[in-house]
């Protein structure tokens, strides 16, 4: 036996599918501001975390106005006079 879908169900169907629809965006614009917001502290005190853990426990010993400078090593400078031929060029107006 076979059941046909009556012309009434299936509107009764389609209107359900959207006043899903159209609720669940305007439920999205009254709540997104709030969970962006929600998202952005979360994003925040996440990075100030990692942040944190780079941060160098000395720096907070030191006293005011005391001055402190870290330099690299010099590195050696080594040219490969190997690397090709140096070609003059002149500059056309």
């Amino acid at each position: 036996m076979y059941q046909y879908a009556s012309i009434l169900g299936v509107i009764r169907t389609f209107l359900i599918i959207l006043l899903i629809y159209f609720g669940f965006k305007i439920l999205a614009r009254l709540f997104a501001p709030f969970l962006m917001r929600y998202v952005a502290k979360k994003a925040g005190k996440q990075f100030e975390q990692q942040f944190g853990q780079y941060q160098r426990p000395q720096d907070t010993q030191r006293k005011e106005g005391e001055v402190s400078i870290d330099k690299e090593p010099k590195k050696n400078k080594s040219s490969n006079k190997d690397v090709g031929e140096y070609v003059d060029y002149e500059e056309i107006d």
